[in-house]
């Protein structure tokens, strides 16, 4: 067999791998935060003898449960990583180790470390204690299933998701105000799922005043993952201090309150709720600060449902990277509440724009899902 040949079955060989892995990886998908989630599948003499993947931030890596399956078997293997093997030690000890000790003679890594300060350190340890690597299969692919961790890790923000339930007229709510409920039952428990895969929620004091929500994330998720999902912080804009310790927000305990606001009160609060004081950007809280903070406390995702205010501030500063909207099949008419507000855009060619990513039929209504044009 020419040497050609060979290197194309070996490409297929760890495409077929690697897909299998990064599959791996997603079961991990609502409880690694604030890690990344990773897969890892050994494979000998073309059987795969271990696999693995990280459940739970604090718990072992997807390596290590790998090989622990695999045992002896990993002697001489080809290990399958999602994401480049930590090489230090934190609350685990490094990976690279452990997989030099158990005698894999070649891994296979989709991506690098989106550190910059560990990106392709491991790498390099491996291939001087005479391990083969190879770089960049599926990083594409890899890269979809963790990306607030890789936007955290090069920037320092978390990955924002807004989402806004509207009218086929793109209406959020009657001009009385009532809004509950523009879309179907499946569009709401749709959305809970996809709240219980964000580390935290965002959202304003209007928005409680109006609904009154205790904005948790309500799902069964599927039997596949073993371990329960962790409900996200609850993240609330509230500048004027109007949100009170009788709303059912500070009244559901089950995980933290963070009120966001320009000035403490001399209230009682619970112990889940923080009152947390950012710099202002006039009398209003600065939206970037904000975000900044919730990034350097380790959250990868914030999934925003807000009013038209924040939603319209929110795009016209260029914060987030995917905009989630359900369409019900309802018109509400032109006196009812826009979606989106703004007075300065006076030519087609300076409005904000999009690109689809995603269009699904969820019960009667459309989900699309959009990423801002500027992000491509």
């Amino acid at each position: 067999m020419n040497s050609s040949l060979k290197n194309k079955i070996q490409f297929s060989e760890d495409v077929y791998y690697m897909k299998k892995t990064i599959q791996l990886a997603k079961r991990g998908k609502y409880t690694t935060a604030p890690n990344p989630n990773v897969g890892c599948i050994i494979i000998q003499k073309k059987k795969i003898v271990g696999i693995g993947w990280h459940q739970k931030a604090g718990e072992n890596h997807a390596e290590v449960n790998a090989i622990n399956m695999a045992g002896p078997l990993s002697k001489n293997g080809t290990a399958y990583i999602s994401l480049e093997p930590c090489n230090h030690f934190g609350k685990t000890p490094p990976c690279c180790h452990l997989i030099i000790k158990s005698g894999i003679t070649r891994v296979v890594i989709a991506m690098l470390d989106p550190n910059p300060k560990m990106s392709g350190k491991s790498v390099m340890y491996l291939k001087k204690n005479g391990i083969k690597v190879t770089v960049g299969i599926l990083c594409k692919e890899s890269k979809n299933i963790n990306l607030g961790f890789l936007k955290r890790m090069e920037t320092g923000l978390p990955w924002i998701q807004l989402k806004m339930a509207i009218s086929m007229d793109g209406k959020i709510a009657m001009p009385n105000g009532n809004s509950k409920w523009i879309t179907s039952k499946a569009a709401r428990k749709d959305t809970h799922q996809l709240r219980a895969l964000s580390a935290a929620i965002l959202s304003t004091s209007s928005t409680i005043l109006k609904d009154n929500p205790k904005l948790t994330a309500r799902c069964n998720i599927n039997k596949i993952f073993q371990k329960k999902y962790v409900q996200p912080k609850r993240i609330i804009l509230d500048s004027k201090n109007r949100i009170q310790p009788t709303h059912q927000i500070i009244q559901e305990n089950s995980s933290e309150v963070w009120l966001i606001r320009l000035y403490h009160d001399q209230k009682y609060w619970p112990n889940h709720v923080k009152q947390i004081i950012l710099p202002k950007y006039k009398n209003y809280i600065n939206l970037k600060k904000l975000l900044q903070f919730i990034g350097k406390q380790q959250i990868n995702t914030v999934w925003i449902e807000c009013g038209t205010s924040l939603c319209s501030n929110m795009i016209k500063l260029n914060l987030i990277d995917e905009l989630i909207l359900y369409i019900a099949p309802k018109m509400l008419g032109n006196l009812a509440k826009p979606l989106y507000f703004d007075t300065k855009n006076i030519h087609l060619n300076q409005v904000n724009k999009f690109i689809f990513t995603s269009i699904k039929h969820i019960g009667p209504d459309i989900r699309i899902k959009l990423k801002p044009k500027f992000t491509c």
